[in-house]
């Protein structure tokens, strides 16, 4: 039977479509490890995985990659190998694992995938944890070593003790040598127990938990021994922990209730409208971000003045829209402030939305900083303690250097001599009233770091300011940054076992009794209105 010339044309056509990789591929010494992989043999393609490893080709990592995701295929027909880059439907999209080269689309029946198993699994994940610790960076071999941790086997404790050997990180040392000793206590060696003493991984608690139960009665006393230790040192740093968040949550409380103290002593005015300003100062972030999107850390700097601003200047229409009339009766003016504090929360359901808002932190403050494995602080709290320490320090500054303060410690310790000393009162109320809103604003900037923004957020944390402000002693800044940080700490402690409810009844019972003995605070104020 005679062939049509047409079909002849095209097997022709498809020879020499398919000559320059066949070339290509005889030059490519790539073409031969992946051949070895090709078998039906599993103990075959560990030694090809192993081959690949040692070959230093830098498609190493993207072949054991594909093959573990068991997209690393061959064409059953010219025997190219390929990386399927999307299993879906008859036809793949593929690309030529040699070069990477895109190879158009070809059919699921035409191709023969690289089969393996569990051990080979476990085996490929050991083996790109190990390209790893060849990276230039020094982070990427960190998180590489930790990642070995309890993860090696007999085929790589010998490689990766040669690169413990060659490697000049100290860090990246330590990581391989527990992983090697995490490998060593599994074989029973009582060596490893000493290696892996005081190691506060949680891989290594697992390791030692484990050899604890060991039918060996020398091995299971050491490790228990080790475990015992490593159990103290963690309490220790769970401690520390629970410090350092009763510490981030007292900030937050300062920032919320220095404004507050100042308002209240220096005026006497109960402002129920204090949580709304904390809103604003929220809100203005969130609208910071929005006005320049893509840009979190300048929108945050920005939003610091801003939110200064926004909220100061709500402060002062407060203070001359109402509380201006209501002086000397603080009932009123409470009940007034309550009334304004509503309007706010619903004019930002109005004009924004009920819903709640996130403010994406910038990438400077994501994160945490690992003290050891143990213990490890999250960069937006340490922020959010230091920008409150800040403000305290600037408020301190303001109150004891400036001509400003002066007259503020006039007025609070006693109004009537300050005015027949010249002062004016009513110019130090508004601009201490605006002094202490803006701040709230801050506390504001600060929590929209924390958590969502939204209508409630000032209901949140308007009781607990007024708590600071009567335990630390009213006007007195000292005393709401002591209160502050004391309540924080004591609120954190008390949540694990009592939950958040029962906590802020027992310190709210704690501040009640205090005031029993202490009328005025912690830090009293010193003068003849305080006395009176």
């Amino acid at each position: 039977m005679r062939i049509p010339d047409s079909l002849c044309r095209l097997v022709v056509l498809c020879l020499l479509a398919w000559l320059p990789w066949v070339a290509q591929a005889q030059d490519d010494p790539g073409q031969t490890l992946l051949e070895s992989l090709d078998t039906t043999s599993y103990v075959e393609k560990g030694e090809a995985i192993e081959a690949i490893i040692a070959s230093g080709d830098e498609r190493s990592r993207r072949w054991l990659e594909a093959l573990l995701g068991g997209k690393l295929q061959r064409h059953k027909a010219s025997g190219q190998f390929v990386v399927v880059l999307e299993n879906r439907g008859r036809h793949w999209p593929v690309v030529d694992a040699l070069g990477f080269e895109e190879a158009g689309e070809m059919s699921r029946r035409e191709l023969d995938r690289i089969g393996i198993n569990n051990a080979l699994r476990g085996q490929l994940q050991g083996a790109l944890a190990v390209l790893d610790l060849h990276a230039d960076e020094v982070d990427e071999r960190r998180e590489a070593a930790r990642a070995l941790l309890g993860d090696i086997d007999a085929t790589l404790a010998e490689p990766l003790q040669a690169l413990i050997d060659s490697e000049e990180d100290g860090e990246v040392r330590r990581l391989l040598e527990q992983a090697l000793a995490i490998h060593r206590l599994g074989q029973g060696e009582m060596a490893a127990v000493e290696d892996l003493a005081g190691s506060l991984n949680s891989r290594v608690r697992a390791a030692l938990s484990s050899a604890s139960r060991s039918d060996d009665p020398q091995l299971a006393q050491a490790a228990g021994a080790a475990l015992v230790d490593i159990e103290q040192k963690m309490k220790l740093n769970r401690g520390l922990e629970t410090l350092y968040f009763g510490l981030s949550l007292g900030s937050v409380l300062v920032l919320a209730a220095i404004g507050l103290a100042i308002t209240f002593g220096v005026m006497g005015v109960i402002n129920m409208a204090h949580g709304e300003l904390i809103m604003l100062g929220a809100y203005t972030t969130w609208a910071m971000q929005q006005l320049l999107p893509g840009q979190p850390g300048l929108a945050l700097l920005l939003a610091i003045p801003a939110g200064f601003l926004v909220a100061a200047l709500a402060g002062v229409a407060i203070e001359r829209g109402v509380i201006q009339f209501l002086k000397g009766r603080p009932l009123e003016t409470l009940l007034a402030t309550f009334g304004v504090s509503l309007i706010l929360q619903q004019l930002v359901r109005t004009v924004i939305s009920p819903q709640n808002r996130t403010v994406v932190s910038p990438d400077w403050m994501s994160g945490s900083i690992m003290i050891n494995e143990g213990l490890s602080l999250t960069l937006n709290r340490l922020y959010v303690l230091g920008f409150a320490l800040v403000v305290f320090a600037g408020l301190m500054l303001v109150m004891r250097r400036t001509r400003l303060g002066l007259e503020v410690r006039a007025v609070t310790q006693n109004r009537a001599m300050a005015r027949s000393m010249g002062i004016r009162a009513t110019r130090v109320d508004i601009l201490t009233f605006a002094l202490g809103a803006g701040v709230a604003g801050l506390a504001g900037v600060a929590l929209s770091q924390l958590t969502n923004v939204g209508p409630n957020l000032g209901q949140n944390y308007i009781i607990d300011s007024f708590m600071v402000v009567v335990f630390g002693g009213v006007g007195n800044l000292w005393g709401t940054l002591v209160a502050g940080m004391s309540l924080g700490v004591i609120n954190q402690v008390l949540e694990p076992w009592a939950g958040a409810v029962l906590a802020k009844i027992v310190v709210l019972v704690f501040i009640i009794l205090f005031i029993q003995k202490r009328p005025r605070g912690l830090f009293p104020q010193k003068g003849r209105a305080a006395e009176g």
